[in-house]
């Protein structure tokens, strides 16, 4: 279901804020809706969000999303509906950007984080769903609007885009090395980037290549390729490199937080078991 997901994300941001959003505080809420969702699905992606009764709510074409993601997804990936939505919460400032889905299929919470750091998003808690199972990719092109006007801040065109492409090719260099592996690659190339900003193209290839070492990835020549493509874009963009690397600490230190919190032990303890009654429950089958 790929081509549904394809469709939430790149639509809003050609919708212009009909008023100021620059007062909105911690814990107020904006909210992306696909413009082909039944009211019933509206009403129903509305209460799983806990939105407020007076939430604004940005409505996302299929239009929109064809012309934010038609560079990069084929045209019948993105489909003819726009269904997938979002929400995005103020956070407390330097707090970073966390992300939750549901029904979300291809495009993983940390390839939504690199892509929103990449765009400039900070402090914000998300929330991507669908009534469906989609892919992902259109949620984005929402979330980044509906930063736009909770903060009040314009984010240039160019950036949008790049932001759209780094979405769509981790994804894609995630179905070869892995999601995990591919979200953590870009992050450590950014990082890398933050630190020494590359001026040459072979500067950039060895950044991408140590990194790639680094983490025991193997890249192919066409993948090495799309990665200097990209990220020949983004060096070449006005984007705040300090504020990219800042926001990807806070990302990871999220994911330190959380495992070492009860919360996050609880789960490591459940996720221990489960594998403690799996290898029980095959070493069964051989004992008869």
């Amino acid at each position: 279901m790929k081509k549904i997901l394809i469709l939430a994300l790149f639509a809003i941001m050609l919708i212009s804020p009909v008023r100021s959003f620059a007062d909105m505080t911690e814990g107020d809420m904006i909210v992306t809706l696909g413009e082909n969702l039944t009211e019933q699905q509206k009403s129903g992606l509305l209460t799983e969000m806990n939105a407020p009764n007076d939430v604004q709510i940005i409505t996302v074409s299929n239009q929109e999303e064809h012309k934010y993601l038609g560079k990069y997804v084929a045209s019948s990936l993105i489909g003819t509906k726009a269904i997938s939505s979002s929400a995005i919460t103020i956070a407390a400032p330097g707090s970073g950007i966390s992300v939750k889905t549901k029904n979300i299929t291809w495009v993983t919470n940390a390839m939504y984080v690199n892509a929103l750091i990449t765009a400039g998003v900070k402090d914000a808690k998300i929330y991507i769903t669908a009534p469906i199972p989609v892919s992902g990719t259109a949620a984005l092109t929402g979330i980044i609007k509906a930063y736009e006007i909770s903060a009040d801040k314009t984010i240039p065109e160019d950036v949008k885009q790049a932001a759209n492409q780094e979405m769509v090719e981790t994804a894609k260099l995630g179905d070869s090395i892995g999601d995990k592996n591919a979200a953590a690659l870009i992050a450590k190339i950014k990082e890398e980037i933050a630190k020494n900003k590359p001026t040459t193209d072979q500067e950039l290839r060895a950044i991408i290549e140590k990194a790639a070492k680094d983490m025991g990835i193997t890249l192919t020549e066409d993948q090495m390729q799309r990665l200097m493509d990209l990220f020949t874009k983004l060096k070449d963009l006005n984007i705040n490199w300090s504020q990219v690397s800042d926001q990807i600490h806070k990302a990871q230190n999220q994911v330190t937080k959380f495992l070492e919190s009860d919360q996050g032990q609880s789960f490591l303890e459940k996720l221990k078991q489960f594998f403690i009654s799996l290898i029980d429950a095959i070493k069964s089958l051989f004992a008869k």
